[in-house]
């Protein structure tokens, strides 16, 4: 079985980026890019560190009922990884995902507590792969079996309701990106210069 380990921080309650959040990596579009297609006001965008982007993110959800609409980007060898604090629009919104994926490829992780939480692989706008990481045997999309064995290797091989739940779902759901994309979406990435903007209405 793969290391999931080192993926924890990612679910702890004391985890930098809280209990509600979507971590999406985008494969070959620069920052910029994925940020302009996401739907951002592109006059907002600036450089800023995550706790920036998280303060932004939090008064965003005061002033828009809830709504997180600040959005960090950072490049990470071929691939933009997209963090979304306190948000899901990649997760949720076809017509998000299916922008950001047009002519290549994205891997999204969702977290949220207080609802479902969403691992999707979509390539060139189609969904590949969908499932709650909580219940991986409930899988949709196009070819929802392509990482099967990969996800056997990191906890998530449920194959009915009376097996096991994952031990640690997030973090095996960020095990399998990490499969996927080569990306281990490390704590030390969130040290790193974002660009940040804040996304439009949808």
């Amino acid at each position: 079985m793969s290391d999931i380990r080192k993926f924890g921080w990612l679910s702890r309650d004391e985890s930098p980026l809280h209990d509600i959040f979507g971590v999406s990596f985008i494969r070959g579009l620069s920052p910029h890019e994925a940020l302009t297609r996401l739907g951002v006001d592109t006059d907002t965008i600036e450089e800023m560190t995550f706790d920036e982007l998280d303060e932004y993110a939090n008064e965003s959800m005061l002033e828009f009922d809830g709504d997180a609409r600040y959005v960090g980007a950072v490049k990470v060898d071929d691939w933009t990884v997209l963090i979304e604090p306190s948000g899901w629009r990649v997760a949720l919104d076809p017509g998000v995902r299916e922008r950001v994926s047009r002519g290549t490829e994205v891997v999204s992780v969702n977290r949220h507590d207080y609802a479902s939480d969403h691992f999707i692989h979509t390539i060139d706008g189609g969904m590949i792969m969908r499932f709650d990481p909580l219940v991986p045997h409930l899988r949709s999309g196009s070819d929802p079996d392509r990482w099967v064995h990969q996800m056997r290797d990191v906890g998530l091989g449920q194959r009915t309701f009376d097996d096991p739940i994952p031990d640690d779902r997030i973090a095996s759901a960020f095990a399998l990106a990490s499969i996927i994309t080569g990306i281990g979406f490390a704590r030390n990435v969130l040290d790193m210069t974002l660009l940040g903007a804040a996304a439009r209405e949808q």
